[in-house]
């Protein structure tokens, strides 16, 4: 016997019920609360995904906090989670003129992060402090950030260098994520394998347009240019708007 053939009608009917059926479920998916930690997010509420609807089946679509999730992991694996705490804007003191000036530079470059931040200056002279805001606002703003300590994380690249797999693995990240905080670099004595290091790694970041940089060092960018000129051109060419060079003595710890 032959079965009646639906109408048009009535097959657009039930692709709309599917539909609908679909959506529904979607919904219920997006009520949900997650278990995740490390930020409060409204849209996934702490799932880390979101469920929509597409080509009538249900698609689960990774939310837009996970970025600064895997941030904020990475930041607590370096240690740097009291510090960002501790090293606010709000919390950078400004008695003299020339941190002021310093605080001012750092303000404008976080109300436009377009190129390269690079503070040098000696031992206590609060470009941590202020590098360290910057990432902070960043990470409040979604900007997926990592942090690198030059003095213990260069070593542990170097040791890599003859594992090829090894070494991609770990420098890739630093390589590629949207912002790279680079803390005490060229921290101690320099050698052929730290310069090596840091032309790739900088080299990378100088050619991707996109990529936020921010440097904090106790050399001088004329210091920088002396132990490899190409790698401290580079770092003055992207920073060169956000130079903030300060003065050998200005010590806020001694103050």
């Amino acid at each position: 016997m032959l079965q009646p053939i639906a109408t048009s009608g009535e097959l657009l009917a039930q692709s709309k019920s599917s539909a609908d059926f679909e959506q529904a479920k979607a919904d219920t998916i997006n009520e949900l609360t997650g278990a995740l930690e490390g930020d409060d997010c409204p849209l996934c509420k702490n799932r880390g995904y979101i469920a929509n609807v597409d080509n009538g089946a249900i698609r689960l679509c990774r939310c837009s906090c996970m970025a600064k999730r895997e941030a904020l992991r990475e930041i607590k694996r370096s240690g740097l989670t009291d510090i960002l705490e501790r090293c606010t804007l709000e919390s950078y003191s400004t008695p003299n003129a020339w941190q002021r000036q310093a605080k001012t530079l750092a303000e404008k470059f976080i109300a436009s992060p377009d190129g390269w931040f690079v503070a040098t200056g000696g031992v206590g002279s609060g470009k941590t402090h202020l590098c360290t805001a910057i990432c902070g606002k960043l990470l409040n703003a979604g900007v997926p950030t990592r942090y690198m300590q030059w003095r213990t994380d260069a070593p542990r690249l170097k040791a890599l260098v003859n594992d090829r797999e090894d070494y991609e693995r770990m420098i890739n990240p630093y390589k590629r994520t949207r912002c790279l905080y680079i803390d005490d670099f060229y921290k101690g004595t320099v050698t052929d394998a730290d310069v090596k290091l840091a032309f790739e790694l900088l080299n990378e970041r100088y050619n991707s347009i996109r990529l936020i940089t921010i440097i904090s060092s106790e050399k001088s960018i004329s210091e920088i240019m002396k132990v490899d000129e190409a790698i401290g051109s580079r770092i003055y060419e992207r920073g060169k708007n956000y130079l903030l060079e300060i003065a050998k003595g200005n010590n806020w710890r001694l103050a």
